[in-house]
């Protein structure tokens, strides 16, 4: 698993792969969204030239998502905690909803 980076580095893909809902409430600005279960019919969208670091609440989702990136030549990362980690930490977060960021 990824540990907490202090900084995201550039060239990197944060790919949230939280359900509508939990990305609306709160995630990583700049990351990108795909939903776990469609990330196999979007794997086309996922580049092959960038390090993935693949995050969901805890860290199941995306360690799932993290194994079949590999599988699928992408050089894929899970980060360690998810999104309860990063926003235990202080981390920037940003909505979609309207409201404050928080991870539900």
């Amino acid at each position: 698993m990824a540990q907490l980076p202090e900084e995201l580095p550039d060239g990197l893909l944060v790919l949230d792969v939280r359900e509508d809902d939990e990305w609306a409430a709160g995630h990583i600005a700049g990351a990108s969204h795909i939903p776990m279960l469609d990330v196999p019919s979007r794997l086309g969208d996922i580049p092959t030239g960038l390090q993935v670091i693949v995050v969901c609440r805890v860290g199941s989702r995306s360690g799932q998502i993290t194994g079949f990136l590999g599988a699928h030549g992408r050089r894929a990362l899970n980060l360690a905690g998810g999104m309860d980690a990063w926003q235990a930490a202080g981390r920037p977060m940003t909505s979609s909803s309207g409201m404050s960021p928080q991870v539900i």
